[in-house]
C-alpha cells in the first residue's frame, strides 16, 4: 500500500491519502475513528492497517493526484536518526573515513518538508548546498536490541528523503545536525510504500537529477550497512518508536567532490528518486 500526506484546497492542515494509481481516498473518510495522518495508522498497528485496506477496497471517493499538493511523508517523528557516510563511494569522495561503526546524528523537526515545496536559504549563511538521496526507513514496532535477522519486522515503510547539507557548515563543526537541518532541508516523500511492497530494501535503484542532470545513479546494495544492521546497531541504545524516520545515507555523486562543484542555486529543481518509492522534487530559492 502507497500512502501520502496532502493538504486540501482552502486548507492548511494535512490528511492521510492511500494512493492508487493517479488518485487517492481520504483516509480519514473511510469509517468513524479512521486514522487522520500517517503516525496514527501506524500507531493503530496491523489490525487498523487491515481496516483501512478492506474499507477502501469496499468504496471510498477517489481524488485526482494531479493538483495534490503535498506535506511531508512523515509530520511527528519521535526522531529523525540519519546515517553518515554509509556509501563507500560518498565517504571517499568527500575525503572522510568510513568508521568501523555507523555515523549517526539527528535531524531537527523544523527542517521536514513535502514534495514539490520550495526550501529558502540566505546567501549570506551559506552557498554550498548540497543533495544527498536517501532510502527512509520508518519504524512500525517498538525495536528494542533487535537482531540483524529480526530487524526488519520492525518497519513499517520505507520513503525518499533528501538529506540536503551545507558543505561548508558540515566541515567548520565537528556535529552534523545544524548544517542539514536548515527550514525545509529534509523533504520526504512523496509517497511512504508499506514494507510489503518491498522485498528487499537492498536491492533499490536510487538517483538524483538536479537542473536536468543526472548526478547519483546508484543502488542501495552498495551501502556499507544494510537497512537490517542499521537498526539493529541503533536499537542497542535506545528503543526505536513508532514512527521514527531513519535516513540510512547517500550513495557517490555529490556536488561537493566534483569538478567544478554543483551545487543547489536560486531556482534550481532538484528531484531525488527511488524505483518502486517514488520521486521527490525540491525547487530551491536563495534570498539576499
Amino acid at each position: 500500500m502507497r500512502f501520502a500526506h496532502v493538504i486540501p484546497d482552502g486548507s492548511d492542515t494535512p490528511r492521510l491519502v492511500l494512493v492508487e494509481d493517479d488518485s487517492c481516498v481520504d483516509v480519514g473518510g473511510l469509517f468513524a475513528g479512521a486514522p487522520i495522518v500517517l503516525e496514527d495508522l501506524i500507531a493503530g498497528g496491523d489490525d487498523l492497517l487491515a481496516r483501512v485496506r478492506e474499507a477502501a477496497a469496499a468504496g471510498g471517493a477517489r481524488h485526482p493526484l494531479a493538483e495534490a499538493r503535498y506535506a511531508s511523508a512523515v509530520l511527528t517523528p519521535p526522531v529523525i536518526l540519519a546515517i553518515g557516510l554509509n556509501y563507500a563511494a560518498h565517504s571517499s569522495e568527500l575525503g572522510l573515513k568510513t568508521d568501523s561503526t555507523p555515523t549517526v546524528f539527528v535531524l531537527w523537526p523544523n527542517s521536514l518538508s513535502g514534495h514539490d515545496s520550495t526550501t529558502t536559504w540566505p546567501r549570506a549563511l551559506s552557498e554550498s548546498i548540497d543533495y544527498e538521496a536517501e532510502l527512509g526507513v520508518i519504524i512500525g514496532r517498538p525495536a528494542k536490541d533487535v537482531s540483524p535477522e529480526d530487524a526488519l519486522d520492525h518497519v513499517w515503510g520505507y520513503t525518499v528523503v533528501n538529506d540536503i547539507t551545507a558543505r561548508d557548515i558540515q566541515y567548520s563543526e565537528a556535529q552534523w545536525s545544524r548544517c542539514k537541518s536548515f527550514d525545509g532541508f529534509t523533504p520526504t516523500g512523496p509517497f511512504v510504500v508499506t514494507a510489503d511492497e518491498v522485498p528487499d530494501p537492498q536491492d533499490l535503484h536510487i538517483w538524483t537529477i538536479l537542473d536536468g542532470r543526472t548526478l547519483q545513479d546508484a543502488s542501495t546494495n552498495q551501502m556499507v550497512r544494510p537497512v537490517s544492521s542499521l537498526i539493529s546497531h541503533l536499537s542497542k541504545s535506545a528503543t526505536l518508536l513508532p514512527g521514527t524516520l531513519i535516513s540510512t545515507g547517500s550513495p557517490g555523486g555529490a556536488g561537493y567532490s566534483r569538478d567544478p562543484q554543483v551545487f543547489l542555486r536560486d531556482r534550481s529543481t532538484v528531484t531525488v528518486g527511488i524505483d518502486g518509492i517514488g520521486a521527490l522534487t525540491t525547487h530551491c530559492r536563495i534570498t539576499d
